[in-house]
């Protein structure tokens, strides 16, 4: 697995904070990732209302891991096309444990590179929501 994309979504962060700490000037990286991210066949769903094991996979993924699967981290290519269309590599996937599966079960949390940009999907990708961070 490479480095988590939210790592490097915080770059121009550090960037700015370099600035501030010791007077340099920040380079601003080029970005591809949409100042507003547009999703109109998506749900909503308040982070409250998500099972506690996708608070769990989310503080991972803020936190660049150790996730509990090999294949957390792998691009999610959007091939079913609910999600808003964006460039390869900009959505990655990460397991969402299931309680009492023998395997990965049907959970995942999308991330796309926006910040807080988390989708959940309890149905192994019919239907995505947006995660509401401020319910």
């Amino acid at each position: 697995m490479t480095t988590p994309h939210r790592l490097v979504r915080f770059g121009a962060l550090a960037a700015v904070a370099g600035t501030l700490l010791f007077g340099t000037p920040a380079v601003a990286a080029p970005s591809a990732a949409p100042s507003v991210v547009s999703v109109q066949s998506v749900g909503d769903i308040c982070y409250s209302e998500l099972p506690s094991q996708a608070h769990d996979t989310i503080r991972l993924i803020d936190q660049g891991g150790p996730f509990p699967y090999p294949r957390d981290g792998i691009v999610f290519s959007n091939r079913e096309g609910v999600l808003p269309k964006q460039a390869s590599g900009y959505y990655h996937e990460y397991t969402v444990i299931t309680p009492g599966s023998p395997d990965r079960g049907a959970r995942r949390v999308i991330a796309g590179k926006g910040a807080h940009e988390d989708y959940y999907t309890a149905d192994h990708y019919r239907s995505f929501d947006l995660v509401d961070f401020s319910c």
